[in-house]
């Protein structure tokens, strides 16, 4: 029955031309209505509204993340962002408390996540959330290497049912060019999953409501593990025997220990137990190569943004930010 009715509802004159502008909408449809238990009609309605836009492709294709550390690291390690990042802290110094003790995560890492996403709210994207996730999730740009169309996808269907249970106009929502959302850039499904309605007033959000933001920061931090007041990283040397391989991943959770990795030639000053598990961080300065261990809580910030360039930007500005604290 669900395959019949989609069948009436493509044939008409107004959708079958949006068909065809949005390759596949057809099974998306189907798939709206059999696994998120959306209206066929309604989501027809947003797909023929979402419009593809040449300039979300073009900001997937060449991101941020793509430069190298020495020219990423700018962006987000200045002077206007570690102000900005104290006068936040101290304007919600009890909040941004309350928060670190409930989900027992470092203060100044959920200071600074806030900071790298949106500049504390100043940034939060350009682009209508529907029109961002159906550009990517119908017209991926085939030249990527990966072909993430099916992520972007199943995200536009996490957004359209966020929309009806946080009662938000789903064609007037903004964000970025990948569909994250708020001061914290939540994407659809960890909005949905990890959000939280901190200031107790009914709703989650993100955009207006600063102790909903600082807490949902917090939320998804714990939930993917952080360990409170555990190391992050630290420096590390290359001898002349270390294994490049090791250095060369993309996959920063911690598998040996630093006794292990010490074998393989790569060395730390810092007095940190042989036991402990970590992995290996190279970065691109603009004359040379530096390296650094990684520990878990490294891993925990590259899963709200996969980029070790991300991570350690989110780390770097937490330790100046917590100097300007304390200079205050």
């Amino acid at each position: 029955m669900i395959r019949f009715s989609l069948c009436l509802l493509l044939t008409g004159v107004g959708f079958s031309a949006q068909a065809q502008e949005h390759p596949g909408a057809g099974a998306f449809i189907e798939r709206a209505v059999s696994e998120f238990n959306l209206d066929a009609e309604e989501v027809a309605k947003l797909l023929a509204g979402a419009k593809f836009q040449q300039s979300i492709v073009d900001a997937i294709s060449r991101p941020a993340e793509g430069k190298p550390w020495h020219q990423y690291r700018p962006i987000f390690l200045n002077q206007k962002r570690i102000d900005a990042g104290a006068q936040f802290w101290k304007e919600n110094r009890e909040l941004i408390q309350a928060a670190s003790e409930k989900f027992e995560v470092d203060p100044q890492i959920i200071v600074s996540i806030i900071g790298v996403e949106t500049l504390y709210g100043k940034i939060t994207g350009s682009y209508r959330v529907l029109d961002a996730l159906a550009t990517l999730g119908f017209h991926y740009p085939a030249s990527l290497k990966r072909d993430r169309s099916a992520f972007f996808s199943s995200e536009l269907l996490h957004f359209i049912q966020l929309s009806k249970e946080e009662n938000l106009p789903p064609t007037e929502v903004m964000g970025s060019y990948a569909g994250a959302m708020g001061m914290g850039q939540f994407i659809p499904s960890s909005y949905r999953e990890y959000a939280v309605d901190f200031d107790h007033n009914g709703s989650r959000d993100l955009w207006r409501s600063t102790a909903d933001v600082v807490g949902s920061v917090a939320n998804y931090l714990s939930r993917h593990g952080w360990i409170h007041g555990d190391p992050v990283l630290k420096r590390a040397v290359a001898t002349a025997y270390a294994d490049a391989e090791l250095a060369s991943g993309s996959n920063y959770k911690p598998r040996l220990s630093i006794g292990e990795i010490a074998k393989k030639g790569y060395q730390s000053d810092a007095r940190l137990d042989p036991e402990r598990l970590a992995a290996v961080l190279k970065l691109e300065e603009e004359n040379r190569d530096i390296y650094w261990l990684t520990f878990h809580n490294f891993y925990v910030i590259t899963r709200y943004n996969r980029s070790p360039l991300y991570a350690m930007a989110v780390f770097q500005l937490s330790e100046e930010i917590l100097k300007a604290m304390g200079s205050s």
